[in-house]
């Protein structure tokens, strides 16, 4: 390279071998190099399984996700919520904390760290679009007034509410429905909604609270030949119940549906509304062989909830007055709560079930996995730890500075889990747990997260005791 300035040459020369190099690399290492991610191929499936069904026209969202021309405008907005996991403000709204306890639930729509990170890859790529041909088939979508259970078979109406644009949240019954059955039947699935006339709206109030009235509804069916049963709680955001197959609740001939503990919230604009509660029945004939109950552990009397301070703890404890499977994992708090954790407490064992976080704005009952559930003896301690914080950090509390105790309104507090639970008879629990083992393949010591007598020798694979040999005369 006569007439090159010397440090031209070695720079030259240096691009000459570094093209050599490139062009030496085997075949399998050049097609390691990353591919790009687009809406097509790789951010279409995710928000199908996991978004569309409240983002679209028509839902509880604020903005629609079922295009590329419609998510293109959001791709960041999408990359920092994704990106919060399982913490408050995360999308989708589901706050099981992946790194401890149980992980097997139906209907789990949260995304993997691969998802979490192709979203933030596609955005930070310019949120390219990909080719059309990859596009997955589009969904279809049931209309607002269609039912996730499938069509009911029975749909009982609340009495009518009313609240002003900017009214005090009120807190009280509203009366009795009368079911209108003149034959006993078995629920095997129940779920709510809420039916009001506020209409579309823009901005904070288009949230998902923002939409409704009822901020829960506790209900129970009284009269007919079953006496009182607790059904479980309507929360804004919740999703269906359906129950065991084998537990399915009572709804009696001559019954009535009682709204008696109902929360009402202001949402912005003058509205009027009620409640349809849609339940599905087993066929005629069908009688349940398990005891399916509600198993509400809380503690309501010692919340002493200050302002201005972060992780404030509170505990509750319950003990099992017989063995339990537990359907659901169901936090329950207001405004300033954050996080909450269940315990399996049997003997020196402790066994921490699941924490989740917790966002006041989407209320969710996670169903377990019926070989996920857990089995828990008669004397099982649970213990139920809540944590709060009413500081700034924390945009759902309206006021930091305000104490608030026990009670039904938002600006109350509660820390309640408002699980579902199979009670068991001795015979069953064991038939359970032996399940349980032979689905795992356990044997003898060793034991399986929320299954603590899993461990135990079967009592029918006990080696038995040799009889004493006879005295002698």
């Amino acid at each position: 390279m006569r007439g090159f300035p010397r440090f031209l040459a070695v720079a030259v020369a240096a691009m000459i071998m570094a093209a050599i190099a490139a062009t030496l690399k085997p075949a399998s290492a050049r097609a390691q190099a990353p591919t790009q991610v687009t809406f097509s191929k790789d951010i279409a499936p995710i928000l199908q399984r996991s978004c569309q069904q409240c983002h679209r026209p028509g839902s509880v969202a604020p903005m629609s996700l079922l295009t590329y021309e419609d998510a293109r405008p959001y791709a960041r907005a999408m990359k920092a919520r994704t990106a919060l996991r399982e913490k408050r403000g995360a999308m989708p709204p589901w706050y099981i904390e992946k790194n401890v306890g149980i992980q097997h639930f139906k209907d789990d729509f949260s995304l993997s760290e691969e998802e979490i990170a192709k979203i933030a890859t596609w955005a930070d790529t310019g949120a390219p679009q990909g080719n059309p041909a990859d596009l997955p088939a589009p969904l279809t979508f049931p209309d607002g007034k269609s039912w996730r259970i499938g069509t009911p078979d029975l749909i009982v109406k609340s009495a009518p509410v009313e609240m002003k644009a900017q009214q005090p949240d009120w807190f009280g019954s509203i009366g009795q429905t009368p079911t209108g059955l003149t034959e006993d039947r078995y629920v095997a699935a129940v779920e709510v909604k809420e039916v009001n006339d506020s209409g579309p709206r823009s901005g904070r109030s288009s949230t998902v609270g923002g939409l409704y009235l009822f901020h829960h509804a506790a209900y129970a069916i009284v009269g007919g030949r079953g006496g009182a049963s607790l059904f479980p709680v309507h929360e804004v955001g919740r999703n269906a119940d359906v129950f065991d197959e084998q537990a399915g609740r009572l709804l009696s001939a001559g019954s009535s549906v009682a709204f008696q503990s109902v929360h009402l919230h202001a949402n912005g604009t003058d509205s009027k509304s009620h409640l349809e509660v849609g339940f599905k029945f087993h066929p005629r004939g069908y009688k349940p062989t398990l005891n399916f109950r509600q198993l509400f552990v809380g503690n309501g009397p010692d919340l002493d909830i200050k302002g201005n301070e972060a992780n404030q703890r509170v505990d509750a404890y319950f003990t099992l007055p017989q063995p339990v499977k537990i359907s659901t994992y169901e936090p329950h708090m207001h405004a300033p709560g954050v996080r909450m954790c269940l315990e399996a407490i049997w003997g020196v064992s402790v066994q921490t079930l699941n924490c989740s976080k917790y966002d006041h704005n989407w209320v969710r009952a996670y169903w377990y996995e019926d070989d996920a559930a857990p089995i828990l003896p008669k004397g099982t301690i649970l213990h139920v730890v809540g944590y709060f914080d009413t500081t700034a950090a924390n945009r759902n509390v309206p006021d930091p500075r305000n104490w608030s105790g026990s009670g039904h309104r938002s600006v109350d507090n509660m820390m309640i889990n408002l699980m579902q639970a199979i009670f068991l008879t001795d015979e069953q629990f064991e038939a359970e747990v032996a399940k349980r083992r032979d689905k795992l393949g356990l044997k003898a010591g060793q034991t399986v997260l929320g299954c603590p007598t899993c461990s135990a020798v079967p009592r029918a694979a006990a080696v038995p005791v040799a009889p004493a040999p006879p005295a002698a005369n």
